[in-house]
């Protein structure tokens, strides 16, 4: 819902074209659009209904700032501007690069062959991107025997070992002409760009004659480079009549989800192609987000731009050619318009694949927890938080908590708590005070810092653990959580829900769930969860506390000697190790140190 100042800045919106930024509480911008008539656009977040990720977006909006322009293309220039400012979390937002090496001739006096995965403009060649590393790397290897550059750190003087085997041209120890440079990068060149047959059939014969010796593990090692050459040079087949590095994007729109589809041409091969997907913040103009990937997904450090871009239709062409310095254009038939259309098959095969997924998904995460909630008789909710508490005798009380949202672990909301005070022995009298801490301390902090509560609280214990988290929640808080417990039977194994709430007329009865269901399998995986981290918690707590109170029992170390050696060595193991002069460095006088060492 949009504030009053929203309301009041929706009034003075004019219809022109120009962009929009939108800014959450702390007035952080959170999304960049453009529009061509700012007016309908901006109105439109605030006057309809919205779904998904833009519902989402338009419910952190509290407040926005425009800036008009002359004309669409200045809008899509400045928006580009805009979003590599701010970076902005609603926009479209990269990882950086593939992390796909390339095959680089050094643009140097000497010049030599590497891998790398940094494209830098110096003047260098740069081949690839290579999806498959260990071919790239076997490929390299391959022109470093047969097409020698420099292998060594150049003049030193004498002949490196790289001289002796052949594979360097002698820049170790004499100068090399440059035309016997130009002449062997010419045929590097011509390899990497797809002439290998001569390189096939020499290999071949070289692997029929070591199979004929019985040399096959030598057989082996020629039919694995020939595989990785194949992979790195050879792989795809001709599909294109001309050697135009090109990139061909297109996209595919469903349920507010795009999908974008890239193939990447190189030496007239489609050397390999990825697809991204992402839910739609503005679901007006698809194009839009589009675009804005385009020019981002060359921003990345590693990313050649090529000599041609291919987009569909409906696409600002000159605007995108302006900002990446290259020609872009919707080819309208042939070849090219083959493979446009391709990518946005491709793209719409992609997207329907991960929706079946996410569907198949869907029904262990959010319809387990569904089954849960129905089967209390309670609406859907989101997020269930679960409390376990473990000691030893009573030593070292600590409680976790874990989060599961939509059927699925949150482990950035999980807690630890250290529990304070001495716990009870006697008819689960620690229990009932564990609980009641850190139900206290969890629920009143979340109130204190107007944080959204749970939707259901699901205890690891029968009614004590139930009737202590109703008390403080209800009596204390004035909360109306509701609260079940997970129930074991007589061998250990949880097979029931214990609800009700009797302080409000609702009595507690035992529910069984379905053990062949998924909401049964998602509560026994929440019970394992939060006591898998809440005895992780306890053993380090308590094996961090056993080690202070054996140091504290030794003469002469109080506790801020005792935290020098904890901060320094860790454990009881390498205080004892350490030697006289070690201990002594972490702070202690010398008598210190020989008294530790003497007693331990």
């Amino acid at each position: 819902m949009a504030t009053q100042l929203i309301e009041n800045k929706l009034k003075l919106l004019p219809a022109k074209p120009g962009c929009y930024l939108m800014k959450d509480v702390n007035g952080k911008v959170i999304y960049v659009g453009k529009s061509k008539n700012l007016r309908s656009r901006v109105r439109s977040y605030f006057k309809s209904t919205q779904v998904g990720r833009r519902a989402e977006l338009v419910e952190n909006i509290r407040d926005y700032d425009i800036i008009t322009v002359s004309t669409d293309k200045e809008a899509f220039l400045l928006e580009v501007t805009l979003i590599k400012k701010y970076q902005p979390y609603y926009n479209v937002q990269l990882k950086q690069g593939t992390g796909y090496p390339y095959i680089e001739i050094t643009n140097e006096r000497d010049p030599q062959t590497k891998l790398t995965s940094i494209i830098r403009k110096d003047g260098g060649y740069y081949f690839g991107p290579y999806p498959n590393v260990y071919a790239a790397q076997a490929t390299l290897k391959f022109i470093q025997k047969v097409f020698p550059l420099r292998r060594c750190h150049g003049k030193q003087g004498r002949p490196c070992l790289y001289y002796h085997m052949g594979q360097c041209l002698g820049a170790c120890f004499k100068t090399v002409p440059k035309s016997v440079y130009e002449a062997q990068i010419k045929k590097i060149k011509s390899f990497l760009n797809g002439d290998i047959g001569w390189v096939k059939k020499d290999l071949n014969q070289k692997m029929a004659v070591a199979s004929k010796n019985l040399e096959f593990e030598r057989a082996a090692e020629i039919r694995d480079q020939l595989n990785y050459i194949e992979e790195t040079v050879e792989k795809q087949k001709i599909i294109s009549h001309d050697n135009t590095q090109r990139d061909i994007f297109n996209f595919y729109v469903d349920k507010s989800w795009i999908a974008i589809q890239i193939f990447f041409l190189r030496q007239a091969k489609l050397l390999r192609s990825e697809t991204r997907m992402y839910p739609l913040t503005d679901t007006n103009d698809p194009e839009d987000t589009f675009s804005s990937f385009i020019v981002q997904f060359y921003g990345q450090r590693n990313r050649i731009v090529p000599k041609e871009v291919l987009v569909p239709a409906k696409i600002d062409n000159e605007a995108l050619s302006e900002v990446l310095h290259v020609p872009v254009r919707t080819p309208k038939r042939g070849q090219k318009r083959s493979l446009l259309n391709m990518a946005k098959d491709n793209a719409k095969l992609k997207l329907d694949e991960k929706f079946r997924l996410l569907e198949l998904g869907n029904r262990k995460t959010k319809g387990a927890q569904k089954e849960i909630f129905d089967s209390l008789g309670l609406p859907y909710g989101h997020v269930i938080e679960s409390f376990d508490h473990s000691h030893i005798q009573g030593a070292d009380p600590v409680s976790a908590l874990v989060v599961f949202k939509d059927g699925e672990p949150d482990k950035n909301s999980y807690r630890k708590y250290k529990l304070k005070g001495e716990v009870e022995h006697q008819n689960g009298g620690d229990e009932v005070r564990n609980t009641r801490e850190v139900v206290r301390r969890r629920y009143s902090r979340l109130l204190k810092e107007h944080k959204p509560m749970p939707d259901l609280i699901l205890m690891d214990g029968g009614q004590i653990q139930v009737d202590a988290c109703e008390d403080i929640l209800r009596n204390e808080l004035n909360l109306n959580i509701p609260v079940a417990g997970m129930v074991k039977d007589n061998k250990h194994r949880t097979n029931h829900l214990l609800y009700g709430d009797p302080i409000n007329g609702i009595p507690l009865k035992l529910i069984p769930l379905d053990p062949k269901s998924q909401g049964f399998y998602l509560m026994t995986r929440i019970q394992d969860e939060v006591h898998r981290f809440a005895i992780t918690f306890h053993r380090r707590t308590h094996a961090k506390n056993a080690l202070s109170s054996k140091l504290d029992a030794i003469k002469g170390i109080g506790p801020k000697s005792r935290n020098k050696l904890l901060r320094q060595f860790g454990s009881l193991k390498k205080i004892k190790e350490a030697s006289i002069d070690e201990l002594r460095s972490a702070g202690l006088t010398l008598p210190q140190a020989q008294t530790v060492k003497l007693t331990l």
